[in-house]
């Protein structure tokens, strides 16, 4: 009996060309053992048929709120669903579900649903990257909604890029690590830091880095999903995550009077923010002005190291937590990595070549390695930046059912 067996999911196609892999994915579905209840939109059966999805789910296909026999369709299968697939997901229906426009049976159900969501785009590369697909993703993403992202590989016209809807089998593997792990850090606490720190030259200007915050908000996205119990520490104004308590701050010192006071009354810690290395000795409380330096002149900043708080976490981590760290380095990524969690006194650390393509500070991807204390030694390739936070908790998990 796999994890599959009995679970109700409602397969939702959408039209887009990528809509025949739809076909795979229900058989290896029902092969599984879940039940499954087809939903094609308009648009999906101009590629594919009602015919073929009803012979192989487990229930006949549905397309409209107007054609079944219950009067609420959407509510019916929305509170039935153990899970919602959504695969391939095209452009407008991840804008009208991000939206909570639902005017057809799929985005009617998918509001109308508690059951966790994996959400599979699909489209050309041009769409993909398009600011407002990717803005709608981030909404979806922060109220819990798994993205398997697309894959690189021959798209419809003959043309070749990122969009390729992911394959089945990892579909399939999405479905079941969501249904496997979906509350496995259910009454756990975990403390998560986000974005990189800001550390004023004046009254007007920073000194600070790259980073989006994106990855730690990540993880604390999946760490809610899976029933946690999460504050997030961030700097950057982004979505706030479905359930969690958010402490905004602004530069290093800050973060660390954030942190220090509550971190011991949490089971996981997460020091994912870029904290910055130095700060200006003296910050000046109003704007420099370009004609106090004289022509041509440019002041003097003389930098100074701000306090390693991590150090401090690690030294007073309390019986029982788990303490992660961050490694984005651009040399010698994994040696730097491994002192790093020796000389911090880390159970895991992070490891990212931010100087590589599609990686670290600003992407919406990443691929990292994870290093244990135990030595654990595990590669993450390139993959959406959920689903490398959920790869740093799963680890995290196995390292707490090790030490129990």
């Amino acid at each position: 009996m796999t994890m599959l067996q009995g679970r109700r999911i409602v397969l939702g196609v959408t039209g887009g060309i990528a809509a025949y892999k739809a076909i795979e994915v229900c058989r290896r579905l029902v092969d599984a053992g879940a039940h499954v209840s087809p939903i094609l939109t308009e648009g999906a059966m101009h590629f594919v048929g009602a015919t073929t999805f009803s012979a192989l789910a487990s229930e006949p296909v549905q397309t409209s709120l107007w054609d079944e026999e219950s009067p609420i369709p959407h509510t019916r299968l929305g509170q039935q669903a153990d899970l919602i697939v959504v695969a391939p997901a095209t452009a407008r229906s991840i804008a009208a579900y991000a939206h909570g426009l639902s005017d057809d049976l799929l985005t009617a159900t998918l509001i109308a649903t508690r059951a966790p969501v994996i959400v599979c785009p699909a489209m050309h590369t041009e769409m993909w990257e398009h600011p407002a697909v990717q803005a709608n993703l981030e909404i979806l993403r922060g109220r819990g909604v798994i993205i398997v992202p697309p894959a690189e590989g021959r798209l419809a016209g003959g043309d070749v890029g990122t969009g390729r809807l992911a394959e089945p089998a990892d579909i399939l593997a999405a479905v079941e690590h969501s249904l496997a792990s979906s509350q496995d850090l259910t009454g756990l606490r975990v403390l998560v830091t986000a974005g990189g720190t800001r550390e004023a030259i004046d009254s007007v200007r920073v000194i600070t880095n790259r980073s989006s915050g994106k990855q730690g908000h990540a993880v604390a996205e999946e760490a809610a999903y899976r029933g946690a119990e999460v504050t997030l520490v961030t700097t950057v104004d982004r979505p706030t995550p479905a359930g969690a308590t958010v402490i905004r701050v602004s530069s290093a010192a800050e973060m660390q009077d954030a942190v220090m006071p509550i971190a011991a009354e949490h089971d996981i810690v997460v020091m994912a923010a870029a904290v910055a290395d130095f700060r200006p000795a003296v910050v000046v409380d109003r704007k420099l002005k370009k004609d106090e330096f004289g022509q041509g002149g440019t002041p003097q900043i003389v930098l100074e190291p701000t306090h390693d708080f991590l150090v401090d976490l690690g030294l007073a981590k309390p019986a029982g937590q788990t303490l992660v760290g961050f490694a984005a380095e651009t040399d010698d990524v994994i040696d730097n990595a491994r002192a790093k969690l020796v000389r911090k006194r880390l159970d895991l650390i992070v490891a990212n070549d931010v100087g590589a393509a599609r990686c670290g500070f600003e992407h919406d991807t990443n691929a990292v390695v994870l290093l244990g204390a135990d030595g654990m030694h595990h590669n993450v390739p390139l993959t959406d930046k959920r689903i490398i936070a959920r790869a740093i908790l799963d680890a995290v998990m196995a390292l707490r059912t090790s030490t129990d």
